[in-house]
This record gives structure tokens, sequence and C-alpha cells, in this order.
């Protein structure tokens, strides 16, 4: 293997829930900061006050348009990392802070928040309230494949890692209204459940075998959009599954 690549964790307005999945990795984690990465920047992890240049940068939650400093920082993200990744429906989508009128004790007013995309170029989008802690092991393990790896891990790398930048070029909000018109209204829906059983305020339910959502209740997170099989990620994955998982468990390799 080549040398480390640089990571950073740059938290916006978010709840902390992809840091604390990313964490969910465990032993896995240790993997990857022995092996792989260096935490070059990260709030509760590496003590640095300013944003530094950087290969990767994980960015969470959404930004609020009044908070300046928060508008300057992802700015300055983007222009000091190679590879910008929207860790997350806060910074895919905007999520729940999309519907947020301010008014907080603290900070009334901070009422205006936005996805990263609405103000910087996304390379990588890994959506989901929060992304599962095996989504994110594996974006960082090709993330690092794709920069350091021999040419034939960097195919694998680009092939598992292409629907996700197409993800994040199409910019769509990836709600229960993209089910629908994507796949449903396709003629591709399986009646699997998947979109059903991702959605964490349950605004989808299965009826007759098909998803029904409640549009009220839907929270802009993209979960049901990233579960469901016949959405976005591209047949180049699903038939190299095997060589991309057995690359990325000969990574994980203590």
């Amino acid at each position: 293997m080549a040398e480390k690549i640089t990571v950073g964790h740059v938290h916006m307005s978010g709840c902390t829930g992809c840091l604390v999945s990313f964490a969910d990795n465990y032993e896995g984690l240790l993997t990857i900061l022995d092996k792989y990465a260096d935490l070059v920047y990260c709030l509760t992890l590496a003590d640095v006050r300013h944003i530094p240049e950087m290969d990767v940068a994980l960015v969470e939650g959404s930004v609020c348009i009044q908070d300046h400093l928060a508008v300057e920082e992802i700015i300055e993200t983007r222009k000091n990392a190679k590879i910008v990744v929207a860790l997350g429906a806060c910074a895919c989508y905007g999520n729940i802070t999309r519907f947020c009128r301010g008014g907080q004790q603290n900070q009334p007013q901070h009422e205006s928040y936005l996805p990263i995309g609405d103000l910087i170029d996304v390379d990588v989008y890994i959506p989901g309230c929060a992304p599962t802690p095996q989504q994110i092991r594996n974006v960082c393990v090709m993330a690092y494949l794709l920069l350091k790896g021999n040419d034939e891990q960097k195919a694998l790398a680009g092939a598992y890692l292409t629907p996700l930048m197409n993800l994040a070029k199409a910019g769509t909000e990836a709600c229960g209204c993209d089910i629908m018109t994507q796949v449903i209204n396709q003629g591709l829906c399986m009646g699997c459940g998947s979109c059903a059983a991702a959605c964490p305020v349950r605004a989808i339910s299965m009826e007759y075998g098909k998803p029904q959502i409640e549009r009220d209740l839907c929270i802009k997170c993209g979960a049901c959009y990233a579960q469901c099989p016949r959405s976005f990620f591209s047949f180049d994955v699903v038939n190299q599954y095997e060589a991309i998982m057995d690359a990325i468990d000969g990574a994980m390799q203590p």
C-alpha cells in the first residue's frame, strides 16, 4: 500500500449522528486510521483550529446562511479539499433542517439552512439519516483506493463511487417523491419494502405490495431512495459486487 491520505470531518448544522455512525465501525475505524488515513481535522477528535488542506473532506450537516462563519467554513472546505463528500441527509438534501423557522432562544435569527451542494461543488453524496457505518467505511476505503491504489483497484473504486458522484451531480431532493416518480411510476418497484424499512419517520407504508408515501411526514432525508435497490446504484456496481467487496474486505484486514 502507498502512503496514507489525509481526511477531515467538517461539522456544520446537524445532530452529529453521522459522526456516531462513522465511529460505529469500531475496530474497522481504527484499521482505517492506522493503515489508510490521517485524520487532520475533526472538532471532536483533532485539536486543529482552522480547516487544513486535505485529500478528502467529510462534511456533515447543512449550512445556516445566517451564520457567516459557517458559510466561510464550507467555502474554505471546498478550497482546501481535493474531494468533498456530503455525509448524510442534512449535507446532501437539507433533511429536517429545511423545516427550521428560527426562534431558538440562543440563536433566534438562525432560520434558513441549505444543503452544502447549494453553496459549493460536491463530489460524492452519502445519503441516509444517518448513513450506515458500512457505507461510510466503504466510501472511505474506495476513496483511498481511487487515490492511492493500483490500476485494478482504481477501476473498482471508480465503479463503486461513480453512482454516488452522479447522485451529487443530479442534485435531486431524494425524497419520497423520487421513489414515486423514478421507481414506482417507471414500473421498477418490486415491492421489497426496503424504502419503508429505511424511513426514519415512518412516512412510507406498504399497501398491496407497493409503497405509499405520506408527503406531510417526509423530512427529505433520502434514506428511502438510497436504500431502494432499483434507484440509483448502477449495474457496474452489481456486476462487480464480489470483486468490490473482496477489495474492501481485504483492505479492512487488521
